[in-house]
C-alpha cells in the first residue's frame, strides 16, 4: 500500500509546521449534539474541522517516530508506520479544497441568533495520569517549561466545529465534497489498521537487537501516547465516516450509542470471552461468570470500547481461574463476579475472581506494554487486524490498552489484587460525557 513511500523534505517542512499547533480534543457529549440530525452543511463543516484537525494529530507522531529513544526510530516496522502517518498527512493536506459561492460562505461562518452552541468539555483527568506516570506534561495541557508553550494558539474547537445551517439549500458540490473527503478517510482508516500490531512487531524487533528482556519508562510513555493518540484519530475518522454512510438510528449518532445498555454490552462480553476461553483451554464448560447490574441502566458511550474493556478482563480473570484450579476442575470453579453500579459521576463496574492474584511486587509490570509469558513469539507478517481482535492476547497489551480506552473519555481502569486468592478490577466509566480527550 505505502510500500514505496518517502517522506521529501518538502513533506518534513510541512509535517514540523503542522506539529507546532496544539491538538483539539472534544468531548463525547459534543459529539453527541453536533451529529443529531446534521445536515449537508454541518457535515462541510466537519470534514472542514477534520481537514485541519488531523493533520495536525498526524504531524505531531511522524515527528515522534522519527525521535524516539535508542534507536528505536531505525526499526523497519517503526519506520513502516512512520510511512503511514506520512501518507495519510500528505493526502489529507493535498485533498482539493472546495471553492463555494459567496452566501454559502456566509451562511457556514456567520452564527445566526438561533443557534445552538456546543457546551465547553472539561479538561480530562486522564491528562494527570500521564504526569503522575511518567513525570511530564503534554500539548492540552497549561503551558509549562517542557518545550510544549512553544506551540501555536488555535480557537476552541465548541467555537468552529457547529453550524445550525437547516434553512440554507445546499449545491450538490458541497453533497460531493463530503463524499469524496469520507471516502478518503475511510482509506486511511483501513491504511492503519495493522498499526498496534505493526508497532508490537517493531517493539519486538528492538527488544532482539538490544537484547533487552524489558521495555523501559521512555518507551511506555511513548506508547501510552502513542496508542491513546491512535484511538483518538480513529475515534474521530469512525464517527466522521458513519455520520456520513449510515442510516439515521433512533439510539445512535454515528458510533456513539446515546442510550449503550451497560447489562448488554456486558453480558456480551461475558459470553464471548467465556467462548474463547472454552476454546482455548478445549473445556465443555468454563468458570461461570455472575452479573449483577441494573438492566435498564443506560448512558452515552462507544459500545466498542466498552466492550473491548471488559472482554480483555474477562478474559484475565477467566484464564487466571482455570490456571489456579486445572482444567479438569469444570463442576467446581469459583464464579467471577461482575458488580455494575451507578454513581453520581462515574459508572463502576468490579470484575472480582479467586484466580490467585498477582504478587506486589509484580503490580507495576501489568501495565507494561509486552510484558507476558509468550516472550520470544513474533507476529504473523501478514497480520492485518485492528484493535477488537483475539490475536493481541499473549502480546502483554490486554490491561494498558484497556486503560486507555477507559481513560480516553475521563474513566480509568484500576486493579487490587490479594496475592494468594484473587484479583478486583474496577473500571471507572465517566457517565457525564463531558470530558474532552488527553491529547499527549
Amino acid at each position: 500500500m505505502s510500500a514505496g513511500f518517502r517522506i521529501s523534505p518538502a513533506l518534513w517542512d510541512k509535517i514540523h509546521h503542522f506539529a507546532s499547533f496544539p491538538q483539539t480534543g472534544v468531548s463525547l457529549q459534543q459529539m453527541v449534539l453536533f451529529g443529531q440530525n446534521p445536515s449537508q452543511g454541518t457535515l462541510l463543516k466537519a470534514s472542514q474541522f477534520l481537514a485541519e484537525e488531523l493533520p495536525v494529530r498526524l504531524a505531531h507522531r511522524v515527528k515522534e517516530l522519527d525521535e524516539l529513544p535508542h534507536n528505536l526510530s531505525t526499526m523497519p516496522s517503526i519506520k513502516k508506520v512512520k510511512n503511514w502517518y506520512a501518507q495519510s498527512f500528505e493526502e489529507l493536506i493535498t485533498f482539493p479544497p472546495i471553492t463555494l459561492p459567496l452566501n454559502i460562505r456566509q451562511a457556514l461562518i456567520v452564527p445566526r441568533a438561533d443557534e445552538l452552541h456546543l457546551p465547553e468539555s472539561t479538561p480530562n483527568p486522564s491528562l494527570a495520569h500521564f504526569i503522575e506516570d511518567y513525570g511530564h506534561s503534554n500539548g492540552n495541557g497549561p503551558p509549562s517549561g517542557n518545550g510544549y508553550n512553544k506551540l501555536k494558539l488555535r480557537v476552541p474547537m465548541e467555537r468552529r466545529y457547529y453550524a445550525n445551517t437547516t434553512a440554507v439549500n445546499w449545491p450538490p458540490e458541497v453533497q460531493d465534497y463530503n463524499k469524496r473527503f469520507t471516502k478518503m478517510l475511510d482509506a486511511i482508516k483501513s491504511r492503519h489498521d495493522p498499526t498496534v500490531t505493526t508497532v508490537a512487531q517493531g517493539i519486538l524487533e528492538w527488544k532482539k537487537s538490544q537484547n533487552a528482556r524489558h521495555i523501559g519508562l521512555d518507551i511506555q510513555a511513548w506508547l501510552d501516547r502513542f496508542y491513546m493518540s491512535r484511538i483518538g484519530i480513529r475515534f474521530l475518522i469512525g464517527q466522521h465516516v458513519a455520520l456520513n454512510t449510515q442510516q439515521a438510528h433512533q439510539d445512535y449518532v454515528g458510533i456513539i450509542c446515546t442510550k449503550a445498555n451497560v447489562h448488554d454490552i456486558v453480558q456480551e462480553a461475558i459470553e464471548n470471552a467465556r467462548f474463547v476461553c472454552e476454546e482455548h483451554y478445549a473445556m465443555f464448560k468454563g468458570p461461570p461468570v455472575q452479573l449483577i447490574c441494573p438492566k435498564n441502566l443506560s448512558f452515552p458511550y462507544i459500545p466498542g470500547h466498552l466492550s473491548h474493556i471488559c472482554f480483555e478482563l474477562l478474559k484475565n480473570s477467566l484464564r487466571a481461574v482455570v490456571e489456579r484450579f486445572g482444567v479438569d476442575k469444570e463442576d467446581s470453579f469459583p464464579p467471577i463476579k461482575v458488580v455494575v453500579v451507578e454513581g453520581t459521576e462515574d459508572i463502576t463496574i468490579k470484575i472480582s475472581d479467586e484466580g490467585g492474584g498477582i504478587p506486589r511486587s509484580a503490580i507495576p509490570l501489568i501495565w507494561t506494554y509486552m510484558y507476558t509469558t509468550m516472550e520470544n513469539k513474533g507476529l504473523d507478517q501478514d497480520f492485518q487486524a485492528s484493535d477488537f481482535k483475539a490475536p493481541m492476547a499473549g502480546f502483554g497489551y490486554g490491561l494498558p490498552l484497556s486503560r486507555l480506552y477507559a481513560r480516553y473519555f475521563g474513566g480509568d481502569l484500576r486493579l487490587i489484587a490479594m496475592d494468594g486468592f484473587g484479583t478486583d478490577v474496577y473500571i471507572h466509566l465517566n457517565r457525564l460525557s463531558s470530558s474532552r480527550e488527553p491529547l499527549p
